[in-house]
């Protein structure tokens, strides 16, 4: 065998060597593929039920907040009617109040003015028998 020949069949069997290690590491791809789709199938089963469970409690989460729309709704509307019959009282008392506040201020002017007079009758009726 000439030099030739002999380098012939390292490369061969280099070329060989290179092959079965090329099949060992693509089979490892592989497993190492398969062990990832198998997680991602796992990670996958385990957040469906996570996303239904969201979807529910965003659900839940928006009725409540209806709720708390229409209830606010509710007092604003309570608040308003009871200002509303708040001005109405205070309107009323203040038409009460300027109801009896012109007769009683003239009422009050009239005593004053007798009393005026009946103090001045009497100063002059003294003043007239004292002499």
């Amino acid at each position: 065998m000439d030099l030739i020949n002999i380098l012939y069949i390292v490369l061969l069997v280099c070329a060989s060597a290179l092959c079965i290690a090329l099949i060992v590491y693509l089979h490892r791809i592989t497993k190492s593929f398969s062990r990832l789709e198998n997680e991602v199938k796992d990670i996958a089963s385990q957040t469906k039920p996570l996303i239904a469970s969201i979807n529910s409690f965003s659900e839940k989460i928006n009725d409540i907040a209806d709720d708390a729309k229409d209830q606010v709704e509710v007092v604003k509307n309570i608040v308003s009617d009871a200002k509303e019959h708040a001005d109405k009282i205070l309107e009323l008392e203040e038409k009460v109040r300027r109801g009896i506040e012109d007769p009683v201020s003239d009422l009050i002017k009239n005593l004053s003015a007798i009393v005026n007079g009946i103090n001045t009758f009497w100063n002059t009726y003294k003043g007239k028998h004292h002499t």
